[in-house]
């Protein structure tokens, strides 16, 4: 499940994964509020895989390898919070395909990667 974040700034939208994420996250969750955001400017997005995360189901991890390609003029800075190490590899090796910016945070630096995203 996506829970969204609260007190995010105006431009910015987060969420964070609380257990499994499955593919109808993506559609009914995720996908919307990207495109709300794309047609309002530019996408900032704020993302954490903390404690709570689970894993992603296969749907899911298909929804997840497409998401880059839509809007693609329209991603600004994508800030992943976690700590999990191979979520960290993957986005090190595979975030050139995401358009826009992607930098990954720490949980403790969660605070960080809302400013980041945020930040022109």
């Amino acid at each position: 499940m996506l829970e969204p974040l609260s007190d995010l700034p105006d431009d910015v939208i987060g969420f964070e994964v609380v257990g499994e994420v499955h593919s109808d996250d993506y559609r009914d969750t995720l996908i919307p509020a990207l495109e709300a955001a794309g047609e309002a400017g530019a996408i900032r997005l704020v993302y954490v895989l903390g404690d709570r995360f689970e894993g992603y189901s296969s749907g899911a991890s298909w929804q997840d390898a497409k998401l880059g390609v839509h809007h693609h003029g329209k991603w600004h800075r994508a800030a992943l919070v976690t700590d999990i190490d191979w979520v960290r590899h993957l986005t090190s090796v595979f975030g050139w395909a995401v358009p826009g910016e992607v930098k990954v945070f720490s949980t403790a630096k969660q605070a960080d990667a809302i400013a980041w995203a945020a930040a022109d």
